[in-house]
């Protein structure tokens, strides 16, 4: 009878256990164990909610090769065969192995799983994982970054943020971005085209809030794709917006225009500086672009963007007090923005007089897009610098931030920069409706000590509606190519004001800005001083 009973309670026994199995999913011969390689992690979501990075229960397959039982050669292909794998020796190789335990693939479907684990080989083990997840995967990669298979994050907000993401108290509450999901796709899409058609190597792209600092997309291409952030090159990692420096050429003349304004330089629209023939430094020569061999007016130096002209305006700001403006604009230092990848600005050893001129118009020294998107933004919001942040400022959250420009050279700016859309180098630039303003800039990239004339950067760097300016959106394109239908030429504003154009008109409905053909900045006062161009109304 103690027989009968003892038997009767083992097969009790038995029976909850293929019960808890049949449940669970696991089985005798392929244990499913819960392990914390991966930390549990909190969501990262955009400004609206949508998700970005999530965390879910995922399946890895192990071997422990000492209790195989069955011909680890028709078991590896078996096993290839289920994980879609084009070889099966990596997988006889892990089989045979001298080790205790080894991993034959993280991350596999429950679909494979459930494969596997019918083959009852009792010498796998399928445990059971948390894994990251990017759920959009392109978008806004480099925002966002990676975390590796041991749950730590490697890059992007993954990486920053990473005592907060795993915080056991705050794993209920996802890390709220200011990045727009809608914003960030219109941006990457328009730079891809962009890319593609004229054979770039590389783009990025900002959109920024400038009474607030959000940036509402950062984009940087070639694209990377988080969730398999290990099988991608080392050139789709890096973060050409934040990390990369680049010469950006005259975008730095509507920097240089607003400081000679506040510095007193230039006190009336008339001035005029001599533009008849290149200016000559000691060995070096200033020259123009499209030069007009004539005297220029301010608004003329600007929209028909003369080096000659900004460079002699330079020389009356002086080198300290244009250090000394860069220094509140933020350049001299690394950009200013949550992510730790972030670029340190490359400018003059030796800030003579020769390098005061050639900086004023983004020759000699180098910068990220970030930083210029930050000084656009002080440049056109009333004058206020702050600094870019990528999570969603809550209500009434913005802080002081540290004037740089007076009001007034603030709107006088605003005026001329939407001149160069209307009647200058960025007529490529305008979208129907929304009063864009901007200016155009292409410099060669520096090689060997020297500059290379085949290979440049590409810059617009813009804001919208100009009439009261609420965005600021800046394209880099890096090394483009011309093409047909530019002629053959390759300048900003035949590839990268176009994509600012573009992107402007998809996220201006999405942003709740209204095009008007009504509104807009009174030029008047400008084309009075541009010869051949006659105010209107």
């Amino acid at each position: 009878m103690i027989g009968i009973m003892l038997f009767t309670a083992l097969v009790g026994i038995i029976g909850l256990r293929l019960g808890e199995l049949s449940l669970t999913g696991s089985s005798a011969v392929a244990a499913t164990r819960q392990i914390a390689f991966a930390p549990p992690r909190a969501d990262i979501v955009d400004r609206n909610g949508a998700d970005l990075a999530t965390t879910f229960d995922a399946f890895a397959l192990a071997v422990r090769p000492h209790a195989v039982v069955g011909d680890p050669e028709v078991l590896a292909r078996r096993i290839a065969n289920i994980l879609g794998r084009p070889s099966a020796l990596p997988i006889y190789k892990e089989l045979t192995h001298h080790g205790k335990y080894r991993y034959i693939q993280r991350r596999i479907l429950p679909a494979e799983a459930k494969a596997i684990n019918a083959i009852g080989e009792p010498g796998l083990v399928l445990e059971r994982e948390q894994e990251r997840i990017y759920p959009n995967q392109f978008l806004a990669a480099h925002v966002i970054g990676y975390t590796n298979v041991d749950g730590v994050g490697q890059a992007g907000m993954e990486r920053a943020y990473q005592d907060r993401l795993t915080d056991p108290e705050m794993r209920d509450k996802p890390l709220e971005l200011a990045i727009d999901a809608r914003v960030q796709h219109a941006v990457e899409s328009e730079l891809q085209t962009a890319m593609t058609k004229h054979s770039a190597i590389g783009a990025s792209g900002i959109v920024m809030d400038v009474h607030t600092g959000e940036v509402l997309a950062l984009a940087s291409l070639p694209e990377l794709n988080p969730n398999k952030a290990g099988a991608v090159s080392p050139d789709a990692i890096f973060n050409r917006a934040t990390l990369g420096v680049y010469e950006l050429g005259s975008t730095f003349k509507a920097l240089t225009m607003g400081m000679a304004l506040d510095s007193g330089v230039i006190t009336s629209m008339s001035q005029q500086y001599d533009a008849t023939h290149p200016l000559q430094m000691g060995r070096f020569r200033i020259r123009d672009d499209h030069p007009k061999a004539r005297w220029l007016t301010i608004p003329e130096i600007f929209m028909y963007s003369s080096n000659i002209g900004t460079a002699q305006i330079a020389q009356q700001i002086g080198s300290a007090r244009q250090q000394e403006f860069l220094k509140e604009l933020g350049f001299m230092a690394p950009a200013e923005i949550e992510l730790k990848e972030r670029g340190r600005t490359l400018y003059p050893a030796q800030w003579g007089e020769l390098a005061t001129m050639t900086v004023s118009y983004g020759h000699g020294i180098a910068v990220t897009p970030l930083h210029l998107a930050s000084a656009y933004a002080a440049l056109v919001n009333g004058g206020v610098w702050r600094p870019a942040t990528l999570l969603k400022v809550q209500g009434g959250g913005v802080g002081k931030g540290r004037r740089v420009f007076s009001e007034e050279a603030s709107r006088t700016m605003r005026a001329m920069l939407r001149l160069v859309v209307t009647h200058g180098t960025g007529k490529q630039a305008e979208a129907q409706g929304y009063r864009v303003g901007g200016k155009t800039g292409t410099a060669e990239k520096p090689d060997g000590g020297r500059y290379n004339r085949n290979a440049m950067v590409t810059t617009f760097a813009g804001a919208f509606p100009m009439d009261d300016p609420k965005y600021v959106v800046i394209a880099m394109l890096d090394e483009p190519k011309g093409t047909k239908e530019t002629y053959g030429f390759r300048g900003a504003g035949w590839n990268s004001a176009p994509v600012v154009s573009k992107v402007i008109s998809r996220i201006a409905p999405v942003l709740g800005v209204a095009p008007s053909d009504v509104r807009d900045v009174d030029l008047n006062p400008y084309l009075a001083y541009v010869q051949g161009k006659q105010p209107t109304g």
